[in-house]
């Protein structure tokens, strides 16, 4: 199959990856855009992981305000003031403080999620899971997945994406994060609702 510069421009346009990058996934795939988009995307997502320790000391700081009842203060970093300013990197500011405002998380990782409150739900999920009868032998698997659902629920990396459910925020920010070619980081964000302590 012959690749051509045709194909090559418009897996660029579509992924925002490099040419030679392109061209290589093209022709890993013989030519099948659809197969290759998905190379290129798997491949960056584990670029980006190899970046996840790099400092991240610029970035933007977003409010949302939804109905003037919610508002959300976030802070997302990135490595350099350049893909602070990129469009690219703003629409994902801007889509994360809209997913803190309407997803209503507590937490921005699992790892920030305090022991007391995992234990506690543990417990909950281990006596929900008697009570249904389940053999003991299955109850701390069952909690498990139990708890990976809260996680899901109250930590904003791991919640689905508001936009596009098929994927997690945190899938979201990898993405972002392979195309700027930078590390991403959700530093932090504040919540508030209308009339709530």
């Amino acid at each position: 199959m012959t690749i051509t510069a045709e194909m090559v421009k418009k897996l660029r346009d579509m992924t925002g990856a490099g040419m030679m990058e392109c061209k290589k996934a093209l022709t890993d795939t013989n030519g099948d855009i659809n197969k290759a988009v998905d190379a290129l995307r798997t491949a960056g997502i584990a670029k980006a992981e190899k970046r996840a320790d790099r400092a991240t000391s610029q970035g933007r700081v977003e409010s949302y305000i939804h109905d003037s009842r919610i508002g959300v203060l976030i802070e997302v970093n990135c490595e350099t003031d350049f893909v602070a300013r990129t469009d690219d990197f703003g629409k994902l500011v801007r889509d994360l403080a809209m997913q803190a405002a309407a997803a209503n998380a507590d937490y921005v990782r699992r790892e920030e999620v305090p022991a007391e409150r995992v234990e506690r739900e543990r417990a909950i999920y281990a006596e929900q899971i008697k009570n249904e009868g389940k053999p003991a032998a299955m109850i701390d698997k069952i909690s498990e997945g139990k708890l990976n659902k809260f996680y899901g629920e109250c930590c904003l990396m791991e919640q689905a994406f508001i936009k596009d459910d098929k994927k997690t925020v945190g899938d979201l920010v990898k993405e972002v994060s392979s195309k700027c070619g930078e590390n991403i980081v959700v530093r932090r964000f504040v919540r508030f609702r209308l009339g709530a302590e």
